[in-house]
């Protein structure tokens, strides 16, 4: 029970890390349209990230697949971005469709690029087998759900808030906070090391 418990917080801090704010960024980008109502969807997209997430960090454990650290750190933020900009410009559109869509592509692509960022870690805290670290991966897993579900929570607590006490319309507060993610993630584009050869 003890090493569940230590994998499992590792999950939990990897994304409540205050210093690695781009996880927490991404999940309030991901559910800026939607509201409690929504919370089959919400969990839906949140379960495809972690599967995202677990699925790079299996196929790095076993040496399938190595992607350079500076790609990674440059695609996480080109992520959020896509997902804000689409957020913008669908804000107050009919309601989104039941189907796979660009979000879910785009989250099943964040959670590989996210879990290929932090596979170099994972890797240097785990000794053994490859095999052997299947039950500390699925402990993780575990705690990266979690808090997922624990930011989503927040930000749907605060959406309603500034819908209900502030009365901002559903589409304003949509507006406004992918045009802040937008101008939080620009400047982590700008500042990526992959520019600089």
């Amino acid at each position: 029970m003890s090493q569940f418990w230590i994998y499992f917080q590792i999950g939990l801090k990897h994304v409540l890390d205050i210093h690695a704010y781009d996880h927490v960024l991404f999940l309030i980008a991901l559910t800026v349209p939607y509201t409690f109502k929504d919370w089959k969807r919400i969990l839906l997209l949140v379960s495809v990230f972690t599967i995202g997430h677990t699925v790079a960090l299996v196929l790095s454990v076993f040496g399938i697949i190595a992607v350079k650290v500076n790609l990674v750190e440059f695609l996480i933020p080109i992520t959020i971005l896509i997902t804000a900009l689409y957020h913008l410009f669908t804000a107050g559109k009919t309601a989104k469709n039941d189907g796979l869509n660009l979000i879910f592509f785009v989250t099943l692509f964040f959670g590989i690029i996210h879990g290929l960022g932090f596979s170099n870690y994972f890797k240097t805290i785990l000794g053994g087998t490859a095999t052997s670290k299947l039950l500390p991966l699925g402990e993780f897993a575990l705690g990266i759900e979690v808090a997922q579900l624990v930011v989503v929570f927040v930000a749907l607590v605060l959406s309603y808030i500034v819908q209900t006490v502030f009365r901002f319309s559903k589409r304003d507060w949509a507006l406004v906070m992918s045009a802040f993610i937008i101008g939080v993630v620009i400047p982590m584009i700008i500042e990526s090391p992959i520019w600089n050869r």
